[in-house]
């Protein structure tokens, strides 16, 4: 399975986590987590505001250079959770 988006950030200093998304059947967002401190990927762990904030960015970003369908960008906008104030 090829994942669609990937991206690296720091959460802690000196540790890097990466993020790979996955769309699929375009009905499903596949989130999958590995830091440089762990050994495996983490499939289990919900993705923050902030991670689904950056997976929104690229997304439109992707989008807008032709680069992904919209189908996955409008799922990506339908599943992202709503922010509580």
């Amino acid at each position: 399975m090829k994942a669609h988006l990937e991206w690296t950030d720091k959460p802690e200093p000196g540790i890097k986590r990466k993020v790979r998304i996955t769309f699929i059947k375009g009905r499903h967002i596949k989130w999958q987590f590995k830091r440089s401190d762990e050994e495996q990927w983490n499939y289990d762990q919900s993705p923050t505001h902030e991670d689904w904030d950056r997976l929104e960015e690229k997304a439109e970003a992707l989008y807008q250079r032709r680069r992904m369908k919209y189908d996955h960008l409008e799922l990506v906008q339908k599943q992202r959770p709503k922010k509580t104030t």
